[in-house]
């Protein structure tokens, strides 16, 4: 058997070998090395660079122009087309029978209340008055001798009742005679012109026929229809304003407003008396009314700054604090040939004039005066800015025109 003896194996040291102590030098310097990187911020940035990382970059806001705008008083009017119609018009018939006799009118006259028209044949009735008259002297004598024989003790009181009766009878036949004879004259009812007139010498009419028609257009009514919005800013006594389509101007007076709606139309009927003592404006004629309402604060301005917001409602954009867009919701009171009165805005504003289109509600801008800004685009660009230019000089004209309207002391109108 074998015996296995231990061999002698030397034990590998670097405890005397050079490169051990270079290669820690190296690792300590790379050490070093990776934290002076570390804490110079390349790989973990310091808060200031990381703030300036996360900052987003601010938009420019966007230039508009503005101009300044400050309320006014501004009469409210309501306007309406309506016609003009006579006071009075009525036909005139005949009331009995009768062959005429006499026309002593023309169509076309004056006639004045009562005046007569026409005469029917009297010689019939005049001959009933006659016999009438004739019976009526017979029953007054014997009414008077039967009083004279009952205070005597003749007669007795029977006959004086029976003479009373028949004297009573004969004066009401006298007064119908006489009423008939009455009848037998036409006559105007009331003052005013004989429009129509369609009887001749010698015709036959009958009771109740048309014979003629008399207008009175003194004074004259209007006659409009209001609608249901307005009613509430017409009343009784209210001045209005006349303009006929014959060219005559004159001022009438609100005399009647209904209380209950056309049924078709849903307005109600009005009527204004109008002067017209000399009968110079004919009756039927169109007309058209200005009423004045009241006076409301509005801003006029250019149609062309008008906008819709996102639910299509009609509103001005104009600069509130800190630059900031508002959209106010406006009311149109009035519009005219060179602008527009609105309501809605605050007293005192700075409109947007130019660029309305491009900013919204909410979004800060940067106003610039409206002269300033057309001058500063039509220098920039030629070609282009005519147009901006010319937008705020028609705007800039309006409110000269406006101011010199104004220099008069006398508040705008605006219709309804």
């Amino acid at each position: 058997m074998t015996e296995n003896k231990p061999e002698n194996r030397e034990v590998l040291s670097f405890e005397s070998d050079r490169g051990s102590s270079r290669s820690r030098w190296v690792a300590g310097g790379l050490a070093l090395a990776i934290t002076a990187w570390m804490g110079s911020g390349y790989l973990f940035p310091s808060e200031s660079a990381r703030e300036e990382v996360r900052a987003p970059v601010s938009p420019r806001a966007v230039s508009v122009a503005v101009r300044r705008s400050v309320a006014e008083p501004v009469q409210q009017v309501f306007v309406a087309e309506g016609q003009a119609l006579p006071d009075r018009d009525t036909t005139v018939r005949a009331e009995v029978s009768g062959q005429i006799a006499e026309v002593l009118v023309a169509r076309g006259d004056d006639l004045e209340a009562g005046q007569v028209i026409a005469r029917f044949d009297l010689a019939a009735r005049q001959a009933d008055l006659r016999r009438a008259e004739q019976e009526l002297e017979r029953a007054q004598r014997e009414f008077d001798n039967a009083s004279a024989l009952v205070e005597r003790g003749i007669a007795t009181v029977d006959r004086v009742a029976q003479a009373r009766a028949t004297l009573a009878a004969a004066q009401a036949s006298v007064s119908e005679t006489q009423e008939a004879i009455k009848d037998t004259e036409i006559r105007a009812p009331f003052a005013g012109r004989l429009e129509a007139l369609d009887i001749n010498i010698g015709e036959i009419v009958t009771a109740g026929a048309d014979v003629g028609r008399i207008v009175d257009n003194t004074p004259l009514e209007i006659s409009i229809q209001i609608p249901q919005q307005s009613l509430r800013d017409i009343k009784v006594g209210q001045t209005a304003e006349v303009a006929f389509i014959t060219g005559e101007t004159a001022t009438g007076e609100v005399r009647f407003v209904a209380t209950s709606a056309d049924a078709e139309t849903r307005t109600f009927m009005a009527r204004i008396e109008v002067a017209n003592a000399d009968g110079a404006i004919p009756a039927g004629i169109s007309a058209r009314l200005r009423i004045p309402t009241g006076q409301q604060s509005a801003h006029f301005v250019s149609p062309a700054i008008l906008s819709l917001d996102t639910d299509g409602t009609l509103g001005i954009k104009t600069v509130g604090a800190d630059n900031v867009v508002e959209f106010h919701r406006i009311d149109i009171v009035r519009a005219q040939t060179d602008g527009i009165w609105v309501s809605g805005l605050p007293e005192e504003t700075q409109i947007i004039s130019i660029g309305q289109g491009f900013v919204n509600d909410g979004e800060t801008i940067d106003p610039q005066p409206e002269d300033g800004m057309a001058q500063s685009s039509a220098g920039d660009a030629p070609g282009a800015t005519p147009e901006l230019a010319e937008e705020a000089g028609t705007d800039s004209r309006i409110i000269k025109t406006d101011a010199a309207d104004d220099a008069g002391g006398a508040a705008p109108e605006a219709d309804q």
